[in-house]
């Protein structure tokens, strides 16, 4: 029995030796973001403007193109995180999904099938149909709970109050009814809450407004999405909390240091309310980034961590480290745009590549009992 216990625990969770002395072992799970750049599949959805992904629209997007861009999805996101775990990602936020068609088509492909990945998404209100949600392994995360938060647009006739959800009998509750200004309404923020190494984790995925929209839109997303973790905090003090996405803003931007408050010094950590971001350094001393632009690179893909998690006590679940995903193949070879990350159509042609953004990835650790 023991023996059987031993495979198992190996299996399931990827272990890291300590100190000779201390003899201890512990458990290592992988959370990632990847922005999958329109995974749109090749039917009209009335009442979204998905027409340029028809295959009489601007992208020509028929069954070929469609089934090659699933291939190079699950490619990769089957290999998250599994040069350190064997199963690879406990949980990963995705973007850019049309619908749960795409997801459902996803997981089937013959790179990620054996997973047996479990699917988080709800329909939302984006004009382009295009969405968020969490994938994950149920052999790793345990989900308890999901709610899709609608983001709302500040105006003259909505009160800075309005957060999109409400607390009531100790839940969040989503609100029902967009209010507002709805002309350019957008993706929400995706909560999905379950069990990561025995410890109640909630993520909360993000697909924040475009740079075209202006820095305030970006801040009022995050000042809605801090105030969700402020009432999740609130109700359930010992959860911990991964906010991921694509911020569309880099770490330094006002989105995130003052609308998120996120602090990128471990020292600066105060509480669990605290919020730390890796990701300063990365981008701004080490110069790696998880999208190019003119030559220089940025990091929307931010993965960020309630400072519950910052900790030297691995009794309990704590972050590790952190990294962008970068292999070669993800990457231009040639041409004009060499260095750049392959994507799936540059210019009108299609390059039957990856995603203009790289998957950033968290490692979180707890011993091993």
């Amino acid at each position: 029995m023991r023996k059987i216990f031993s495979v198992i625990l190996l299996v399931l969770c990827a272990t890291l030796t300590a100190s000779a002395q201390s003899g201890k072992k512990y458990a290592l799970y992988g959370v990632a973001f990847y922005n999958l750049e329109n995974l749109f599949d090749t039917v009209h959805d009335y009442g979204k403007n998905d027409y340029e992904f028809l295959p009489d629209g601007k992208n020509k997007w028929g069954k070929m193109k469609y089934e090659a861009k699933l291939k190079n999805m699950s490619k990769v996101l089957s290999e998250l995180c599994t040069d350190k775990h064997p199963l690879g990602a406990a949980v990963m936020g995705v973007s850019e999904i049309e619908n749960r068609k795409v997801l459902e088509d996803l997981v089937k492909e013959p790179a990620l099938r054996d997973r047996n990945l479990q699917i988080v998404h709800y329909d939302g209100p984006d004009r382009r149909g295009v969405e968020c949600a969490v994938l994950y392994n149920p052999r790793l995360f345990k989900l308890e709970s999901s709610m899709l938060v609608p983001y709302f647009y500040l105006d003259k006739d909505q009160p800075e109050v309005d957060l999109g959800f409400s607390v009531k009998g100790g839940k969040i509750v989503p609100d029902s009814v967009l209010r507002g200004d709805t002309t350019y309404i957008t993706r929400g923020f995706l909560v999905a809450t379950g069990r990561l190494g025995g410890e109640r984790v909630h993520v909360i995925v993000n697909h924040w407004p475009s740079r075209a929209a202006g820095s305030f839109a970006r801040e009022r997303a995050a000042y809605q999405v801090y105030h969700l973790k402020e009432a999740l905090l609130s109700l359930d003090p010992e959860s911990k909390i991964i906010i991921m996405g694509d911020m569309n803003d880099d770490p330094s931007d006002p989105s995130m240091t003052k609308s998120l408050q996120c602090v990128h010094r471990i020292k600066d950590v105060k509480d669990a309310h605290s919020t730390f971001n890796p990701w300063w350094e990365t981008l701004y001393k080490v110069g790696q980034g998880s999208l190019l632009y003119d030559g220089k690179w940025n990091l929307f893909d931010q993965i960020v961590l309630s400072g519950n998690l910052m900790s030297d006590d691995r009794s309990r679940l704590v972050y590790h480290r952190h990294e962008v995903f970068v292999r070669d193949y993800l990457f231009q070879q040639e041409g004009r745009y060499r260095g750049n990350p392959k994507r799936t159509h540059a210019g009108g042609v299609w390059l039957n590549g990856y995603s203009d953004h790289l998957p950033t990835i968290v490692y979180l650790v707890k011993e091993a009992k």
